[in-house]
């Protein structure tokens, strides 16, 4: 199967657009259009099909409806109109070619064409990640011009991003701003000439702060190699202003894969230490806000030392952030629709980093509440292991508040039932955002801590309770609901037999697997429980006043 993306897709694009233009050009398709603000996806039956909807939807033949066309599976030219960046007034494009002569060919046609008013500049920079053509040592097979996505697209949350494309990202103090740009901007455009990179300097932000944040696009080694001649201007700069105070190297990591970074009880952060001869300090999880979830790493040493240090820190940065999204969109079909970025559980929300993160709920996740302005609160009990509970709180209560308040959830961990427990029950009252955030960030935090192997994946067991007369309704006739419910989510959804109601006349439906299945059966089985509230509601005689509300 060959999944395709297609960009720059007008808001009034519907479905059946899609399917009319895939009709009149007689291109076969699986499946629906996932239509989306912006893009949209469908799924081709082989490569021939796919290569058909670049060849034609990419031409001069459709060039007014401004789509882009893309093999997700494969890497193929794109037809692309510019956008700009308001930091910079430049525009930046990614485009990926399987060969280097339809890379240089690009380029001869394309460099200097106008397109909307805008002249296009081309160039290409090796593609690290991929292998050797032949026997000679300079030579790569693919070409990747470097940038942050575009707006609208579905940007840092779509798919894996190779290792090339995460960004590295500095903070400097703002009185060397002025000698990192240079006189006209001159240091810094020979900067991204020599380390073929895109160097975006946030001066605008934090107005009158001691420190700038700077984003470096390139590849592993363009991005160390811009730091190092960073480090190298601040240096000089401080000698020639007879600036005395130490200037370590700063940079700003998203919290999501810190914990990896430092590695259990400290370990990969003291290798590193050890093989480059710095020292590394991180800053403390207080300083987290919901805007600013990334962390200062602070590393201080002599600038070769410092340089070794951030290339050994960005790369374990950027295994983690693959692996997260490898695993991220491994499950998300489960939940059709799912806006990873909008949940801002990975670092697009940054500056420099891709779209702001959405206050909207995620698609999909109204569905029990279609006429309701706010989704009812909803109480779900998640079950860890004992040992993690310190990691769950965090030094002195400082993560679950902060877990909290990122959610907007209440999460509360019970009470141990007795002294030789092996889990405890963490409460998580919230509606179905903020229970997905909240869970989402704890099966993380339980991978990152390793208190699960490396191969392993994160299993929990989550209980719901529901009233006592809907309990037949998820377990439907001869258990066929319930199976469809496992069927469908790869959870274990189980209604113990014989319960005794509670004090509220609930009882529990026990799910357990990994965070999307989990997930997906909670949704499902809400789904069931609004259905079920909707039919106890009373029905409206015909030409009955409605009943007036009684005095207390």
């Amino acid at each position: 199967m060959n999944k395709l993306y297609i960009g720059n897709v007008s808001a009034e694009a519907s479905e059946e657009d899609f399917e009319t233009i895939f009709e009149q050009w007689k291109i076969p398709h699986s499946g629906p259009f996932l239509v989306k603000t912006g893009y949209a996806f469908v799924d081709c039956p082989d490569e021939k099909a796919a290569m058909r909807a670049i060849d034609i939807l990419s031409g001069e033949k459709c060039s007014a409806t401004k789509y882009i066309v893309t093999d997700k599976a494969r890497t193929h030219s794109v037809l692309c109109s510019p956008t700009v960046n308001t930091d910079t007034e430049t525009a930046v494009v990614n485009v990926r070619y399987t060969a280097k002569d339809q890379a240089r060919l690009a380029m001869e046609k394309l460099n200097g064409s106008m397109m909307e008013n805008y002249a296009l500049k081309v160039s290409y920079i090796p593609d690290e990640t991929a292998a050797p053509e032949g026997p000679s040592a300079g030579g790569r097979r693919g070409f990747n011009a470097r940038g942050p996505p575009r707006a609208g697209s579905p940007g840092l949350g779509a798919r894996p991003k190779s290792q090339s494309e995460v960004p590295l990202r500095l903070l400097v103090p703002t009185q060397f701003v002025g000698a990192i740009i240079g006189k006209e901007g001159a240091t810094i455009r020979n900067i991204t000439k020599q380390t073929h990179s895109k160097i975006d300097i946030h001066r605008k932000e934090n107005a009158g702060a001691a420190e700038k944040p700077i984003t470096i696009h390139s590849t592993p080694e363009g991005c160390s190699n811009a730091c190092r001649t960073i480090m190298e201007i601040m240096q000089k700069e401080a000698l020639d202003t007879k600036f005395t105070e130490e200037i370590p190297l700063k940079i700003l990591a998203h919290n999501n894969f810190v914990g990896r970074l430092i590695g259990k009880e400290g370990r990969n952060l003291k290798k590193i230490e050890q093989d480059t001869g710095t020292k590394i300090t991180i800053s403390p999880l207080q300083d987290l806000t919901v805007y600013n979830p990334e962390r200062t790493i602070t590393v201080k040493g002599l600038i070769e030392a410092c340089a070794k240090a951030e290339e050994e820190m960005m790369k374990k940065i950027r295994e983690s952030y693959e692996s997260d999204m490898a695993a991220m969109n491994l499950q998300s079909n489960l939940i059709p629709g799912l806006n990873l970025n909008a949940l801002g559980l990975f670092p697009s929300g940054a500056p420099g980093m891709g779209p702001s993160m959405s206050s909207l709920p995620p698609p999909g996740f109204s569905s029990s509440y279609p006429n309701q302005g706010h989704p009812e609160s909803e109480t779900v009990h998640l079950f860890i292991p004992a040992l993690a509970v310190g990691a769950i709180i965090g030094k002195q209560g400082q993560h679950i508040k902060q877990l909290s308040h990122f959610a907007g959830a209440s999460i509360k961990i019970a009470p141990a039932e007795g002294m030789d427990a092996k889990q405890r029950m963490v409460i998580i009252v919230g509606p179905p955002e903020a229970q997905f955030k909240a869970q989402c960030r704890i099966f993380g935090k339980l991978k990152e801590e390793n208190f699960f192997g490396p191969k392993e994946e994160v299993k929990l067991e989550a209980h719901i309770k529901v009233p006592s007369f809907a309990a037949g309704r998820v377990i439907g006739k001869g258990g066929k609901t319930v199976n469809e419910l496992q069927n469908l989510t790869c959870a274990e959804v189980v209604v113990p037999r014989d319960q005794t109601p509670d004090e509220n006349d609930q009882v529990i439906v026990k799910i357990s697997g990994h965070f999307f299945a989990c997930q997906l059966a909670q949704r499902k089985i809400q789904e069931i429980l609004a259905q079920v509230r909707r039919q106890q509601q009373p029905k409206p005689t015909s030409g009955a006043q409605p009943p007036l509300p009684r005095r207390k």
